[in-house]
């Protein structure tokens, strides 16, 4: 089954997470966004330049400014996941990132003037409720900083792909997308490291680092072939499968124990996910 390959996107994904949440303990969430997007950044223009057999012409746009924002917001999205990631159980900090689709729904509504029936009405009010369970039992004083980061990123995440909807209708390829979203996001990193300070890595960091960039790049092109290959609204579903994946690796690598409410709470939230791709056509195939 074609759309399977969003299964080895997914736990890709979660392990990932697993990569971040470990490196978190020595490097700043902007570090890690940095490493994360400099490998990828190198493999994605390898690919271009070769399939193009041009190092720089394909890249040119006029739409400088729609890659701007869509990068930005991208990035931002990913700094405020990876801070969620250090200080939140792994399946929580997933998650709340995996809210993305449902504010989508009220994002394209509002933002694209698109119409949404009933249905994704539901699922959007569902997938509140299941934060509300997900987060009531375990985020207590200052813990509420990382929940609220990670939430803030799923919003992030929904701005981006909708920057990415409207690029799709400018008519840039999605490569050239992924790599301008890329490109901002390792400068962004590496502005970031300037101004605050960076680490500097040890030969025993840099398994973890270049595993951060190659999980994540590798987990992209499962999940692109996913979306090209199968089902849409099969792909996008599947999707969810990064929650169980986490929690799966959360309790194994981790040790994490999740109250009951939160399990609940972790399911409703997925369920409403995929109730609101399937409500909806799904925006694009990019992903952070």
């Amino acid at each position: 089954m074609k759309s399977s390959w969003m299964l080895v996107a997914a736990a890709l994904f979660a392990l990932m997470g697993v990569l971040v949440k470990h490196a978190s303990a020595k490097f700043s969430p902007a570090e890690l966004v940095f490493y994360r997007s400099a490998f990828g950044l190198l493999a994605i223009w390898g690919v271009i330049a070769l399939g193009r057999r041009q190092l720089l012409a394909p890249l040119a746009t006029p739409h400088v400014q729609a890659h701007f924002w869509r990068g930005l917001s991208g990035f931002a999205a990913l700094v405020l996941f990876f801070f969620a990631l250090a200080r939140l159980p792994l399946a929580t900090a997933v998650t709340l990132n995996y809210t993305a689709p449902l504010f989508l729904a009220a994002l394209s509504a509002w933002w694209l003037r698109e119409r949404h029936g009933r249905g994704l009405v539901g699922a959007v009010l569902l997938g509140f409720v299941g934060i509300v369970l997900l987060l009531r039992p375990q985020v207590q004083g200052q813990d509420w900083l990382p929940a609220a980061a990670g939430l803030a990123s799923g919003m992030l995440a929904a701005v981006a792909y909708v920057n990415v909807k409207q690029l799709g209708r400018l008519g840039e390829p999605e490569w050239r997308v992924v790599f301008y979203f890329t490109l901002l996001s390792t400068a962004g990193g590496a502005g970031w490291m300037a101004v605050a300070g960076f680490h500097r890595p040890q030969p025993a960091d840099w398994p973890w680092l270049v595993g951060i960039g190659v999980t994540a790049t590798l987990a992209q092109l499962a999940l692109t072939r996913a979306y090209h290959r199968g089902r849409t609204l099969t792909v996008g579903s599947l999707a969810y499968t990064t929650v169980g994946f986490s929690a799966l690796y959360g309790v194994l690598l981790f040790g994490e124990r999740l109250p009951l409410l939160a399990w609940v709470g972790m399911a409703v939230v997925a369920a409403a996910g995929v109730w609101a791709v399937r409500a909806s056509a799904p925006a694009a195939s990019d992903s952070l």
